[in-house]
């Protein structure tokens, strides 16, 4: 209980603290990222990725500076939380997908679930610099969305490939399943069309990815924004503190929603169909 009125009083000092620090005020924040200097191609949202990085990088190395047989501390958390999305991705995707990929899954899980909590951080889209916010969340960059998005389609059509084989690859999509012999030539030019429209729902995957994300992210911190701008500056924190522990669910679902959703899309194409997973 302690501990949680401590968090609760440190959230409303950042909070009033970045009402009085934002210059002149509250300022929507735009919707594309933007660069301090024409000259310098680095934006406001690539030096939160840079941070949100080299903080997941600072922990890994002080979870793992002196591993031990029972681990404690650090260690103890970092075991807990990779073997806790591990086991969920197990269950989803099988033990063998999941050990092929889990690097990518997990790597994207936790710099998604970073990123989206230094971006509600008090002052990041506020403070100011030459008319420019200093810092801006990461995944409220469209660029960093479609960046993961289309990483993964293109890892997505390499393990699919190397899973299925070309031809059963293209069989997954465009050929008749279930059905044989005159029946199954019979409606081939249906399943040719269906896989078609395949194609296409494959190809809007990422757009859809990317989208999803940018827009919750960014929604939610132009909304902290707007209703900071409801109040004078020094109660401007009152109106949105509820909204901010909300923000900080959206921002795990979020992180979950999106790895999950790259996991779901990976095991429909590599599902044979003869493999029955205990956990399906």
């Amino acid at each position: 209980m302690t501990r949680f009125l401590g968090s609760t009083l440190t959230i409303w000092l950042l909070c009033l603290a970045s009402a009085f620090g934002a210059e002149g005020g509250h300022h929507a924040l735009p919707l594309d990222a933007q660069k301090f200097h024409d000259w310098l191609p680095v934006t406001n949202s690539m030096i939160m990725v840079w941070i949100a990085v080299g903080l997941i990088v600072l922990f890994c190395r002080m979870a793992t500076g002196k591993m031990s047989l029972v681990p404690v501390g650090l260690q103890n958390f970092a075991e807990w939380a990779v073997e806790s999305l591990y086991g969920f991705l197990e269950n989803l995707m099988g033990a063998h997908l999941t050990k092929r990929t889990f690097w990518f899954f997990g790597s994207i899980f936790f710099f998604i679930l970073v990123s989206n909590y230094l971006g509600l951080i008090p002052g990041v889209g506020t403070v100011l610099y030459n008319g420019t916010p200093i810092l801006r969340g990461g995944n409220a960059d469209i660029n960093m969305t479609a960046a993961m998005a289309f990483t993964f389609a293109l890892l997505w059509i390499y393990w699919a490939i190397s899973e299925n084989g070309l031809k059963g690859f293209l069989a997954h999509i465009f050929a008749p399943k279930g059905v044989k012999g005159f029946l199954f030539w019979a409606l081939m030019p249906l399943f040719l069309f269906v896989g078609v429209l395949e194609v296409i729902s494959i190809a809007i995957r990422p757009v859809a990815l990317s989208f999803r994300l940018f827009g919750n992210i960014y929604g939610g911190e132009q909304t902290l924004e707007k209703l900071m701008d409801l109040v004078p500056d020094y109660l401007a924190f009152l109106p949105s503190l509820p909204f901010y522990f909300m923000e900080l669910l959206v921002g795990f679902v979020q992180a979950l929603v999106f790895t999950l959703l790259c996991a779901i899309f990976l095991k429909l194409i590599c599902d044979h169909g003869d493999e029955h997973d205990e956990h399906h």
